[in-house]
């Protein structure tokens, strides 16, 4: 058997393959971004001032895919990356099915669990091969560049949507691109995609045996080196799922401030794939209109994180990681306060290159405090609080738009929390 070997140039071929992945993760996501949302009153029969069932879909997705991010690290350790990305894509064949035959909002609310585990178990295993084949100093590079290829996937959905709705009426439409985005998805997984496993447990081999889980002298390392089975790297044992979630929920100052980041700045792109559809068509604008503006947000967010994941790997993760949440809670809170078509683009353009700064930056943080044998572990914790923030960003803004009746008391709630966690990260992560 040929020794492997890191890098993004020695593997190439496959890198190429797992971002194609990902892009079409990003593409079976992005169909739904603006269209449900913005057709929830026409198709599904919900009334202006249901709120809060309007965002019982995003609620649900965000509790699904938290849950399937926590163990698709687990698992794809167990029996290998390429089984939970297959998996993800058998999940997602009945979505466009769901959705064309949907009789009430309900059905839509399963399309979207649905959604859920397709999003936490494909686009986590596309990451975490990519970091498994590469050299762990390329680890801001690889999350920008999946990060990129799954966000313009987003944004170019959004509007090739759009305009399918237009043509053929939004059932039909969403049906015809989900269908062949997620058969191609499956096809490919089965066919061209290679386990990756084995260079993880390569990286293994390059690293010290007997780190800590997760720190660096941190005052709370003794609670996982306390017994020989508990937080040791690269041998037989290793800590449990609930002692790894334990550690990084609460008894790692940075762990936990990276957790709590990634939660709250979830409530932005909620606000954007719930509230801006709808604010904007109340602005009078049409749904290809509202999917453009849309766009921008997704499309700088990709595009830029080509830049601000390797600017990471150079200057650090935090001053990213906290001007990235500022950017997004002024830019957000700006939204509400102007009336321009022409400012909404800009400030969703603002937006989108806040989320660049901090969305591959926190991903790779978690990643450099994480030994390699238990990084889809503690990467999957991560994802677990950060997706969770859809579901807590989502119900927190349908209860208070609902108790309000109105949409604009939303954006305060996000943009005030952004600057908040910012602060909180500012203040307690400490590891560059």
């Amino acid at each position: 058997m040929p020794t492997l070997q890191h890098g993004i140039h020695a593997n190439l071929a496959q890198i190429l393959h797992q971002l194609l992945q990902v892009f079409l993760v990003g593409l079976t996501i992005g169909m739904t971004r603006t269209v449900v949302p913005g057709l929830a009153e026409t198709e599904f029969g919900l009334g202006g001032q249901q709120f809060f069932l309007l965002t019982t879909f995003v609620v649900v997705f965000g509790a699904v895919k938290a849950v399937m991010n926590l163990f698709a690290g687990r698992f794809s350790d167990r029996f290998g990356r390429k089984r939970v990305l297959i998996t993800g894509w058998i999940a997602a064949l009945p979505i466009p099915f769901l959705l064309l035959y949907a009789p009430n909002w309900g059905w839509v609310v399963a399309a979207t669990a649905l959604l859920g585990i397709n999003q936490g178990l494909c686009w986590s295993m596309t990451l975490n091969s990519k970091l498994d084949m590469t050299h762990l100093n390329q680890k801001g590079l690889v999350n920008g560049l999946n990060e990129f290829s799954g966000y313009a996937a987003v944004a170019l959905a959004g509007v090739v949507t759009a305009w399918l709705v237009d043509v053929y009426g939004a059932r039909l439409g969403l049906f015809l691109f989900g269908t062949t985005v997620i058969v191609l998805g499956l096809v490919l997984a089965v066919l061209v995609v290679k386990e990756t496993r084995p260079w993880a447990l390569a990286h293994v081999k390059e690293t010290p045996p007997n780190l800590p889980l997760s720190g660096e002298g941190q005052e709370t390392d003794h609670s996982l080196r306390s017994s020989p089975d508990k937080g040791r790297l690269g041998g037989v044992s290793s800590p449990s799922l609930g002692q790894a979630f334990l550690y990084a929920s609460w008894q790692n100052r940075n762990l936990l401030a990276l957790n709590q980041a990634g939660l709250v700045e979830k409530f932005t792109d909620a606000l954007v794939w719930i509230i801006l559809p709808v604010w904007f068509v109340s602005q009078n604008l049409t749904l290809v209109q509202a999917s453009s503006i849309i766009g921008i947000y997704a499309l700088v967010w990709g595009a830029s994180q080509l830049i601000t994941g390797p600017a990471s790997d150079r200057f650090g993760r935090k001053p990213l990681i906290v001007g990235g949440m500022w950017l997004c809670g002024i830019g957000v809170l700006l939204l509400v306060l102007t009336e321009s078509v022409w400012l909404w683009t800009l400030e969703a353009g603002l937006i989108g290159f806040g989320m660049a700064m901090l969305y591959p930056t926190l991903g790779a943080a978690v990643a450099d405090v994480s030994p390699p044998a238990q990084r889809s572990t503690l990467l999957g914790v991560y994802r677990f609080w950060r997706d969770f923030g859809y579901a807590v960003g989502a119900l927190s803004m349908g209860l208070l738009a609902q108790w309000a009746q109105g949409l604009d008391v939303t954006f305060w709630l996000v943009g005030v929390a952004m600057l908040l966690s910012g602060a909180w990260v500012a203040l307690a992560f400490t590891k560059e």
